[in-house]
């Protein structure tokens, strides 16, 4: 079992409402799409403790179960959920930036980075991968069903700043029944 967190370093100042929402799309990204590829969310958070770590205004805790997952089903699953943050905030600004170049994406693209080494060594290749994995899955997102779960795990992280893995499978179930 490999615990991972998802941060996002998004600049906001006191009463910044609109940058809470843009965390709380990031954030719900990789939520959605850990349940979508079958691993559990620990929790995710638009309100994360600042003791243990860098300041940062959101996070999504992981916890990957690798038994029975080929290594390159691990890697591409990891990839998921990590462009999954940034291409959710895209969606929901409507600005169409590369995951790789927003500061604040930095951990994601780095994390999917590092996943698709081993399915990739050929760094021209990996980009590739990871462009294409970016536009699948904005695609993905962008469907009805997907991004309705999405703004609904938004919503609910907004009122209430933090959600447990139950309350985040219940919200996925009611619009993508598994």
């Amino acid at each position: 079992i490999v615990i991972e967190t998802y941060r996002v370093y998004h600049d906001l100042r006191q009463g910044n409402n609109r940058a809470m929402e843009i965390t709380a799309y990031h954030e719900s990204g990789h939520a959605l799409m850990a349940v979508h590829v079958g691993t559990e969310v620990h929790l995710v958070t638009i309100d994360p403790d600042w003791d243990d770590g860098p300041k940062r205004f959101g996070d999504t805790q992981i916890i990957w179960d690798t038994t029975g997952l080929s290594e390159r089903e691990y890697c591409e699953k990891r990839i998921f959920v990590a462009l999954a943050g940034p291409v959710a905030e895209m969606l929901y600004t409507g600005d169409a930036f590369h995951p790789g170049m927003g500061s604040e994406w930095a951990a994601d693209w780095a994390e999917a980075w590092q996943a698709a080494q081993s399915l990739h060594p050929d760094q021209t290749k990996r980009l590739v991968f990871l462009e294409q994995t970016s536009a699948d899955l904005y695609r993905l997102l962008n469907g009805d069903d997907f991004w309705s779960a999405l703004a609904a795990l938004a919503d609910n992280l907004l009122a209430h700043e933090t959600l447990e893995s139950e309350e985040v499978v219940d919200i996925v179930e009611q619009w993508l029944p598994q």
